[in-house]
């Protein structure tokens, strides 16, 4: 495992998983298993699910998850939420796998695979609301 997924994974061990937790009625529920996004890994009791709230101008209000995943998911799902906050559905929407990488400074390539993996789970959510909405 990258070594700097593994020292931003000891920060989380030590100062608590910041986003962890659930949010009642999301605007948004992103779940691994449902969507067949292999995020977590191939285990059958590997799973992720992330809970995006939206405010009334389309912007990401909260962020939260819960998952049974191996240390490179559990980073890329807190990056994810610490990334998305504050922003518009269509800023989020527009995010890449980059800017993941630019939060740790790594091209780690589990590391990247599992950000372009949560990517186009977000995008799969944001395109669901988006069309409920209108």
């Amino acid at each position: 495992m990258d070594r700097k997924v593994i020292k931003y994974y000891r920060g989380l061990l030590k100062e608590g998983f910041a986003n962890a937790g659930t949010l009642e009625n999301p605007s948004i529920l992103l779940d691994t298993v449902g969507e067949k996004i292999r995020i977590c890994g191939h285990a059958a009791e590997n799973h992720m699910y992330v809970y995006i709230a939206v405010a009334g101008d389309e912007t990401v209000s909260d962020c939260r998850y819960l998952c049974n995943c191996d240390p490179t998911a559990n980073v890329v799902v807190e990056i994810l939420c610490t990334l998305i906050k504050g922003l518009t559905l269509k800023e989020a929407g527009k995010l890449r796998v980059d800017d993941f990488a630019g939060v740790l400074d790594t091209r780690g390539d589990k590391f990247l695979e599992k950000s372009k993996g949560i990517l186009e789970l977000l995008g799969r959510g944001i395109n669901r609301y988006l069309k409920k909405a209108s």
